[in-house]
């Protein structure tokens, strides 16, 4: 016997983001794994069990959440933003991969959700208007070499370049770093755009300049947007400025 295991995004955090495909999962699920704050958001019936656990316990809670799915019952794997990018969609894909044969005859539905970076981009404008990349600046998982050799590549290549995990207790530097390559790269001028906490109460979205970007106005709340070299600001009196970045790039055919 085996059941479903849904794996969901709860948005950035607004409830308002989260899609109905997830609230529906919510609803069909008996037991949920995740980390503690994100099944915080989700109002669960009496009859429904949560198993939180440290955020830094992926492979373990999508293991736990796969023997249970295994078993015949109907699993929720809770996510912040979509569980698709730097998130537990790939956990659950990853302990399938490398775990017990029955989990690959488990019923597998990844939902997709709305990610911080698309939430920071609509509260500011459209600076993902042209071709962009995410790049996630821990190196828990990856080697801290490779981090910057991608950030370089990425700005070398005109990309937009949107920032998770930008900085933490154990990861105080990495953001300052960053920023410092990146002005060997990109002009002095590029727009830097500090998404914190999107669409929450406490949200405070701010822009600076590259040369001047200041690395302790970000924490582990806010996704980090570095323009292109073509990246606009558009200032308008009485109102907050806009971020963007043109459609079209010189020698395009329009």
């Amino acid at each position: 016997m085996t059941g479903k295991l849904f794996v969901i995004g709860t948005g950035p955090g607004n409830p308002e983001q989260m899609t109905p495909e997830a609230h529906a999962a919510v609803s069909q699920a008996t037991e949920f794994y995740g980390y503690g704050p994100y099944l915080d958001r989700l109002n669960l019936r009496s009859d429904q069990r949560r198993q939180a656990s440290d955020n830094r316990e992926e492979l373990d809670r999508a293991a736990a959440a796969l023997r249970a799915a295994a078993t015949g019952a109907t699993v929720c794997v809770v996510s912040g933003g979509d569980p698709g990018v730097f998130a537990m969609a790939a956990a659950v894909c990853e302990a399938i991969d490398s775990g017990a044969e029955e989990w690959r005859m488990v019923d597998l539905v990844v939902l997709p959700g709305i990610t911080a970076m698309l939430a920071v981009a609509a509260r500011i404008g459209a600076p993902l208007g042209h071709d962009f990349c995410a790049i996630s600046l821990s190196d828990n998982l990856k080697p801290w070499n490779l981090i910057e050799n991608r950030l370089s590549l990425a700005a070398k290549a005109g990309f937009v370049i949107a920032l998770y995990n930008p900085i933490s207790k154990a990861r105080p530097w990495q953001l300052g770093k960053a920023f410092e390559l990146l002005r060997s790269e990109l002009p002095a001028t590029t727009p830097v755009i500090f998404g914190k906490a999107a669409g929450r109460p406490d949200e405070c979205i701010t822009v600076q300049r590259l040369g001047e970007a200041d690395a302790a106005s970000a924490d582990m709340a806010t996704c980090v947007i570095i323009g292109s070299p073509e990246t606009k600001v558009i200032a308008r009196d009485g109102k907050s400025d806009l971020v963007y970045t043109p459609r079209f790039i010189a020698g395009g055919n329009r």
